[in-house]
This record gives C-alpha cells, sequence and structure tokens, in this order.
C-alpha cells in the first residue's frame, strides 16, 4: 500500500529556507485541510447521525490512537465535561501505552494489536458504545485490532485515517479519509495530518453534544463553572438569555450552577 501521508514533501532544501519562507510554505499546506475535510462531510455526517443514535440510547463514544492521533482523542475527550458538562465517562480517550503515553512515547505500545481490545473491555464495552479509531498512517496495530474486534461485538466503529485503502479505513464500519497529500517535513503527520484528525474530532462531539441537547441557541448551557472566567461567560449567557443586568445574571449562576437552570428558573417566574 502507498501511503500518501509518507509521500515526498512538495518542498526540499527546507535548511536553506528563510523563516519566513518556512512559515509561508507551511500556512500554504495548512490552507489545502479543511478543503480536503469538506469532501468527506457525508462521511461524516452518515457517522455521527447513527452515533447519536447510540448515544441517546445510553452509549458511550470512545476514541483509540497512538502518538500524536492517541493525543489528539484524549484531548477531544476530556474538553466534553468542562464545555458540555456530560460525565467524564462519556466520552473516552484511550491512547497506547496508557496515561504515560500522553506526554512521553512509550516504545512499541502502538504495535500490540491486542491491547486496544484490552482497553476497551477495561471500560466494560457495551452494545450501543461507540468506537472510533484514530491512525493518520491507518496502519496502526493497535487501532486496527480495537476496530476488528468492537465489529465483531456489534458496536458502530469509524476511522479517522489520510491515507485511502489503509487496513484502518477498509476495517472500520465508517471510513472518514481526509486525504490532505503529503508533509511539509515529510511524513512528520503531526502536521496537516494531525490538524485534519482534530478538526473532524472536532465535528463529531461537538455534532453529538448538539443533538444530545447540550448546546441551546449558540450557547454552551451546560458547562461546568470551574474557573473565573466561565464564571463570566456563563453571566453573560444568562444576561442575554434572560435581558437581566450582569450582577443578578451572576447570583442565579451561582445559586443553581449552571446557565441552563439559572435560566429555566428566572423565565419560571415572568
Amino acid at each position: 500500500m502507498k501511503k500518501i501521508t509518507e509521500s515526498a514533501s512538495n518542498y526540499d532544501h527546507l535548511e536553506e529556507m528563510s523563516m519566513r519562507e518556512i512559515l509561508v510554505g507551511m500556512n500554504r499546506e495548512d490552507q489545502t485541510v479543511p478543503l480536503a475535510i469538506e469532501k468527506i462531510i457525508p462521511e461524516i455526517d452518515a457517522f455521527v447521525t447513527k452515533a447519536l443514535e447510540c448515544m441517546v440510547k445510553g452509549g458511550r463514544l470512545f476514541y483509540l490512537g497512538a502518538g500524536t492521533s492517541g493525543r489528539l482523542g484524549v484531548v477531544d475527550a476530556s474538553e466534553c465535561p468542562p464545555t458540555f458538562g456530560v460525565d467524564h465517562g462519556v466520552v473516552i480517550g484511550l491512547i497506547a501505552g496508557g496515561d504515560e503515553a500522553i506526554r512521553k512515547a512509550v516504545e512499541n505500545a502502538e504495535d500490540n494489536s491486542e491491547q486496544g481490545w484490552d482497553d476497551l473491555l477495561a471500560h466494560n464495552i457495551k452494545e450501543n458504545d461507540v468506537v472510533v479509531g484514530i491512525a493518520a498512517s491507518g496502519t496502526t496495530p493497535y487501532v486496527i485490532g480495537a476496530i476488528e474486534k468492537a465489529n465483531r461485538n456489534g458496536n458502530l466503529t469509524a476511522g479517522i485515517t489520510c491515507n485511502p485503502d489503509s487496513p484502518l479505513d477498509q476495517a472500520a464500519k465508517h471510513s472518514l479519509v481526509p486525504i490532505v497529500g503529503p508533509e511539509f517535513v515529510t511524513g512528520s503527520t503531526r502536521l496537516k495530518s494531525g490538524t485534519a484528525q482534530k478538526l473532524v474530532l472536532n465535528m463529531i462531539s461537538t455534532s453529538l453534544m448538539i443533538g444530545l441537547g447540550h448546546v441551546h441557541g449558540n450557547k454552551m448551557v451546560d458547562m461546568q463553572l470551574s474557573n473565573a472566567k466561565l464564571v463570566i461567560r456563563g453571566t453573560q449567557m444568562v444576561a442575554e438569555s434572560c435581558n437581566i443586568d450582569m450582577k443578578l445574571a451572576k447570583a442565579l449562576l451561582i445559586e443553581h450552577g449552571s446557565v441552563r437552570k439559572a435560566v429555566q428558573h428566572y423565565m419560571k417566574k415572568q
């Protein structure tokens, strides 16, 4: 299989370029990423539509990956509770090598084709759970092994890869393949491929959270009030939604603990 992600860069003699030339070249390449994702929106739509059906029934969303891909999944999963107010067990990011691998590469962890499924079993994977494998190359054994067993277990699966016709492309029930072409630095898939994966993950989690009712209008009404910035943001949301001053809005927010509950309480009294 020819890996597009390993193809030679469109640029050469990078060490001889000026810093401006390097930055302009990278930016020029990055601009192609959203266009690649635009081409697969029908595939993303088909997947999230079915994933939402599973999650409405109580299913969870699992991300599995190794290296950069795994870290991107962990980041997206970790941001769902504070952003949308869901429990930490609703969206779960798993990385080859465990939590240690988030900061430091764990040797050979991604080459174990059994460990991904073992990690899912450790979370007591169930019928309505959704499994998304993330691998820029599309050849990571940790990911492919988990997707294949999840398929046999009857779970809904998807694969995010930047190489068409790769093993992950073929294994996943829903294949999401933004073809971004060769990297600026040959084979450095933390660049365009990583950006593409992050954008697709953003689309998956955000659309699902909207579908599950955690956004009202355009506001994150269930976000956790975990720091001063978010309290201010929540206060503004309550003030705008109820057409009241900031002082009253903040008092309602603190009393009720969320934008949704604060607005509902105020509106019931009107």
